[in-house]
């Protein structure tokens, strides 16, 4: 029954967290391996450990420890993000959750097996609290890095960078570990322990789901209306009226004339599906999920067919040359991917 106990908070917690996710973000089979993946960090950790505790004090533990901790469980959470699988602020929310979680099921299952002997309640509480702080944690970090890959995805296509959202990710990526530090240091009353993480987590998680909110407005809003543009000119004919269009008649002496009408028919192509996508994203947010009909999902998955033979008739040179106007950032390619997925229902059928 110890082991239910502990186990009982980290199950709630993943379904509660999980229900979050409307718009079916992450399957249920990439939950279940994070969870797997967080418990493997635990026995990394646990390995760890045993070298660490027999080189440093006590009291150095204390800091190292957490911050070892942290830096384990992020290595999923990074190849999530680097793959551009956690595009958003409720993925990374799951997927640290579901990270954590795993963490923290495997930690309490060790203090069960290996600590002293502990009442019902005293168990579940403190499941519940490891739960919290590993949770919490990785959630803070999987945002962080969200952050990061966003940022560098516009550093990439040498866009403006606004300094906030850097000094955003650098924050976040210490918080984590200092918060767990704080935990594990400073030991006081269990119940105000319990509701000073749980404050802190709760604060500073609505205030990163604030902050991306203003990102992916920005994002919508002005990467939607530059788009909109771009087709626009590309459709009359007047690629001289948006500065990206500028940007494509300067290099249109590199290319051969059937090249470059590839080159055109490769952007407006990006720019359609990007606007799909986009406008299917904003649907969703406003609870608008209509089903799309067969004939406008098929047309859909017929553009991106052509737009993947384009892309490999251009090759990698010209692909290189052109890569400024036609860059899929995380939440760009996050939003394709889900409006690929929808589509592909029909094809099924």
């Amino acid at each position: 029954m110890s082991f239910v106990a502990a186990l009982l908070p980290v199950v709630v917690y993943i379904v509660v967290v999980y229900v979050l996710d409307s718009f079916a973000l992450i399957s249920v089979k990439r939950l279940l391996l994070l969870v797997l993946c967080g418990m493997a960090a635990a026995l990394a950790c646990f390995g760890l450990f045993q070298l660490t505790w027999t080189v440093l004090p006590e009291s150095v533990s204390d800091f190292v420890d957490p911050v070892i901790e942290e830096a384990v469980k992020a290595i999923p959470l990074l190849i999530l993000a680097r793959r551009k699988k956690i595009a958003f602020f409720i993925d990374s929310v799951i997927c640290g959750a579901a990270v954590g979680g795993g963490f923290s099921i495997l930690e309490n299952i060790f203090y069960l097996v290996l600590g002293d002997e502990l009442g019902m309640g005293t168990v579940l509480f403190r499941g519940l609290e490891v739960a919290l702080i590993h949770m919490g944690c990785s959630a803070i970090v999987a945002a962080a890095l969200m952050f990061a890959v966003r940022l560098d995805g516009r550093r990439r296509a040498h866009l403006e960078i606004k300094r906030r959202d850097v000094w955003m990710a650098v924050f976040l990526l210490l918080a984590a570990p200092a918060l767990h530090v704080a935990h594990n240091t400073f030991h006081f009353n269990p119940l105000m322990q319990f509701i000073a993480v749980f404050g802190s987590m709760a604060g500073l998680l609505v205030w990163t789901y604030q902050y991306d909110g203003d990102m992916i407005h920005r994002w919508l809003d002005k990467g939607l209306d530059k788009q909109v543009d771009l087709f626009r000119s590309i459709q009359e004919g007047n690629l001289s009226e948006t500065k990206t269009g500028q940007f494509l008649l300067s290099v249109k002496d590199s290319f051969s004339p059937e090249m470059f009408f590839d080159v055109i028919c490769y952007v407006k192509l990006n720019v359609e599906l990007s606007i799909a996508a986009k406008s299917r994203f904003m649907l969703r947010e406003a609870k608008l999920d209509l089903p799309l009909e067969e004939e406008q999902a098929k047309n859909i998955l017929a553009q991106y067919e052509e737009y993947c033979v384009l892309e490999k008739r251009l090759g990698q040179s010209a692909r290189i040359t052109i890569a400024p106007v036609v860059k899929f950032y995380p939440a760009d390619r996050k939003a394709l991917d889900d409006l690929l997925a929808e589509c592909a229902v029909w094809r099924k059928q």
